[in-house]
Parts: structure tokens; C-alpha cells; sequence
């Protein structure tokens, strides 16, 4: 028993957390991830009056360069990988979370008050530009550093149900992002959305980055991080550890890059690229296109919990198999239903979404455990953002320019089944990490670390 009377659980960091401890820890973690996710569900269902507002050009133009400016601040998340993973293995997981929530409210309240194109000209674009690249370099710290911070509080056998948490938080803070700016859609006509009603939603990022901070402010350091810090293992400073990262664990990088394309080429077509796809080569209304992945993600959110409880009994990889597989076979189907009307829209989306699920779910269990505590946030880190931006952001600007091209409405399902094959390739040298403890100096599911522990063993307590 805890000296607070709470049982507690042998945590991925090798220590007892108690129970409350945890549930504030994943809240302060998931919050980073709602406030990173409600910009962009934002930006991505209002792109419509940003591009009319801020951008040069006309119809399609405007619309490609509004796209491109959302990839920009991917463009920028391996910086603050490089920035912000060493620092956190070096100075502590909750320092750096402080920061990075406050630099990402900042820069989405500030989207908010950019002056239109018409007033200020080609300063209105540049000044959206710089503060997407506030965004992704911030962002490059804060969803490793989230995840890593969950899992090292997580006890081991259920690192997999409460890390979906924090994915509950990416699509409730989408979610609400998205539905927010419909609701101003469908409350205020095109003349007050396109001058100042798509300006409002972004202005609430103030009180979220702070209820963050808040949160984040009153945890102590992870288990796992104080250990290392006890025990004097840390990297002695960044260079070392990069030398780290490319000599011993290179392997890690490169399979975690290629989980990575699957993961994040399926979540921005879906998620991010899906309203405007729906709207320009579907044909459905504007309503009609925010309505659609706003059912869906709501279907999807219901069933992250299981599909992380799964993978705490089964193991990562099998679930991963599952969504892979799936996604590859029903991605042309599903996009197809899409085209027939709105209904088929609706659930074909959500098919996709679904068989997207697993791999959605077992994000913040399976990446922080391909790494040692030394370099995890920093493997992380970089490993992740490198490989959102190139294959993740790009992907909504890249599925509308080749849609454009070649006229055909099923590039965005080619895209997905290729970054799914990505995916398999890396997945299949992946250890399987389901209940390992992740408090070792070496790397999780291997021989030289502690073993898996018994799932049945601890839920029979």
C-alpha cells in the first residue's frame, strides 16, 4: 500500500506511482496533445476562410497556398526535435513541457490576429508563416515529450490502455476545433466568416495553454528520469548524445521513422486533408465536408481505449498488423464509397477510421519504448519529426496537388497503401514491448532488458 492508501502498480519506470498521481500525470500530458490537435482542426476546417482572408491569388490558388503554409510549420518540428529532445533528457520531461504548451497556445492565438491580406498586404501571409513555424518547432518538443512523460508514469501492463488517452485528447481537441469552427460556419454568413468569424476559435488557445501549464506545474518529475538522474547515466551533453543516437541506435531511428509514414500519411489524409478533398473533389457542401470526419472521429475516439487494452493482452505488434493489413485492403474501396454520396462519405471515413484506430491508439506505448531512458525523448523526438515532415504535413498539400494533376479522386488511398507498406517493413524488426518495464539503460523488449511482465497476473490482483 502507498502511505496514501492507494495500491499501486509497478511503473514503467520501476517505481510505485499511485494511482492519482498517474491520472494527473496522463491529464497533464493529453492536454498538450488537445491543444496541439484543436489548432489544427482549426486551421485545417477554416482553411476555406484563412486562405479567402490572408492569402494572394485566386480560388484554387489561395486554397494550395493555405495548404502549403499548414506543411511549413511540419517543416520546422525536426528543429525543435534537435532543440528540445536533448534538452529534456538532460534537464528533465516537465521543464521542457512547460515551455513547448505555452509556445503553441501562443502561436494559435496569434493565427487569430493576423490583419488580412487586404490590409496589410504581403505581411499577412508572411506573419501567418512565421507563427506556423513557431508552432512546429514548439510542437517538435511537446508531443514527445508528452508521450514520454506518460509512459515513464504509466504502470508497465497498462501502458497501452492509458497511453490511448492522450491520443483521446488528439481527436477530442481536433473534434473540438472542428466542430467549433462549424458551428461559427453555420451561425454566421460567408461576409462576417471570411472578415472576422473564423478568427474567434483561435483566440481560446490563451486559456488552454495556461490550464496546461497549470497542470503540468504541479507534477513532480517522471519516475524513470529520477532514477537516471540517481543513478548519474544521463548524457554528459548534446553532442554526446547524438553521437549516441547515430552509432547505437540508429536501427530504433530509422524503424520508428517508418512507423511513422503509415501512421501520420493515414492521420493528416484523414483528418486534415479530408474537409477540403471532400469539398473540392467530392463535391459535398462546406457544412457537409466538416460534418463527415467530425462523425467519424467521434466513432473513433469510442473504441482508442480497446484497441489500447488490446495491445496491453496481445502486444503492440499484432494491432498494428491488424490496422496496417486493413487500411491497405480497404483504403481504394472505402474512397471510392466516398465519392457515391453523403452517406457513403460518412461510412466510408469511418471505416478508415476505425482500421486506423490501432495504430492511433498504441502510439504513446510503443514509440517511447523503442528507446533507453538516456535518449529516449531525444530519439523520439527526432526520429518522430523528421518523419512527419517530411511524409505527415506535406501530405494534405501533396494529395491536392496530385489530385489536381491527374484528375483522379483515388490518389489520397494510393498514397495510404504505400505508406502502409512503409509501415510493415519497419514494423517487422520492431521488439514487442507490451509490459516491459521501460526504466533500463537498454533498449525495452530486448535480452539485456527486464523481462515483459504477466498481464493476467497483475489484473487478477
Amino acid at each position: 500500500m502507498d502511505r496514501d492508501g492507494s495500491t499501486s502498480e509497478n511503473t514503467g519506470a520501476g517505481k510505485d506511482a499511485p494511482p492519482g498521481v498517474v491520472k494527473k500525470a496522463i491529464a497533464a500530458s493529453a492536454v498538450g496533445n488537445f491543444t496541439e490537435w484543436f489548432d489544427y482542426g482549426l486551421y485545417a476546417y477554416g482553411v476555406a476562410y484563412i486562405s479567402v482572408a490572408i492569402f494572394p491569388g485566386e480560388g484554387a490558388t489561395k486554397t494550395l497556398l493555405a495548404l502549403m503554409t499548414f506543411a511549413v510549420s511540419f517543416l520546422f518540428r525536426p528543429l525543435g526535435g534537435f532543440v528540445w529532445g536533448p534538452l529534456g533528457d538532460r534537464l528533465g520531461r516537465r521543464r521542457v513541457l512547460a515551455i513547448t504548451i505555452l509556445l503553441m497556445a501562443g502561436a494559435t492565438l496569434g493565427v487569430g490576429l493576423v490583419p488580412s491580406y487586404a490590409t496589410i498586404g504581403m505581411l499577412a501571409p508572411a506573419l501567418m508563416v512565421l507563427l506556423r513555424v513557431i508552432q512546429g518547432f514548439s510542437t517538435g518538443g511537446e508531443y514527445g515529450g508528452a508521450a514520454t512523460f506518460m509512459a515513464e508514469y504509466a504502470p508497465a501492463r497498462r501502458r497501452g490502455i492509458l497511453g490511448s488517452f492522450l491520443e483521446f485528447g488528439t481527436l477530442a481537441g481536433f473534434s473540438a476545433g472542428a466542430l467549433l469552427m462549424l458551428v461559427f460556419s453555420l451561425a454566421l454568413n460567408d461576409d462576417q466568416m471570411n472578415t472576422w468569424g473564423w478568427r474567434v476559435p483561435f483566440l481560446l488557445a490563451a486559456p488552454l495553454g495556461l490550464i496546461g501549464l497549470y497542470l503540468r506545474s504541479r507534477l513532480d518529475e517522471t519516475p524513470a528520469f529520477k532514477e537516471l538522474e540517481e543513478s548519474g547515466k544521463q548524457e554528459d551533453a548534446v553532442g554526446s548524445e547524438f553521437r549516441d543516437l547515430i552509432r547505437e541506435y540508429r536501427g530504433p531511428i530509422l524503424r520508428l521513422g517508418g512507423l511513422v509514414v503509415a501512421l501520420n500519411v493515414v492521420n493528416y489524409t484523414l483528418l486534415t486533408y479530408m474537409p477540403t478533398y471532400l469539398e473540392t473533389s467530392i463535391g459535398l457542401s462546406t457544412d457537409q465536408s466538416l460534418v463527415v470526419p467530425i462523425i467519424g472521429m467521434a466513432s473513433m475516439m469510442v473504441f482508442l481505449p480497446f484497441a489500447g487494452l488490446a495491445s496491453d493482452r496481445i502486444g503492440r505488434k499484432p494491432v498494428w498488423w491488424i490496422s496496417l493489413i486493413g487500411l491497405f485492403i480497404a483504403g481504394v474501396p472505402m474512397f471510392m464509397l466516398m465519392s457515391v454520396n453523403m452517406i457513403g462519405a460518412i461510412v466510408g471515413f469511418a471505416v478508415l477510421g476505425l482500421l486506423y484506430v490501432p495504430q492511433l491508439a498504441t502510439i504513446s506505448a510503443t514509440f517511447p519504448a523503442m528507446f533507453p531512458t538516456q535518449v529516449r525523448f531525444a530519439g523520439f523526438a527526432i526520429a518522430y519529426n523528421v518523419s512527419t515532415a517530411l511524409f505527415g504535413g506535406t501530405a494534405p498539400a501533396l494529395n491536392d496537388w496530385l489530385v489536381n494533376l491527374t484528375g483522379n479522386n483515388l490518389i489520397p488511398a494510393f498514397y495510404m497503401m504505400l505508406a502502409c507498406v512503409v509501415g510493415a517493413i519497419a514494423l517487422r524488426g520492431l521488439p514487442e514491448t507490451a509490459r516491459c518495464p521501460i526504466n533500463s539503460t537498454e533498449i525495452p523488449g530486448t535480452p539485456e532488458a527486464p523481462p515483459q511482465l504477466d498481464y493476467e497476473l497483475e489484473t487478477s490482483r
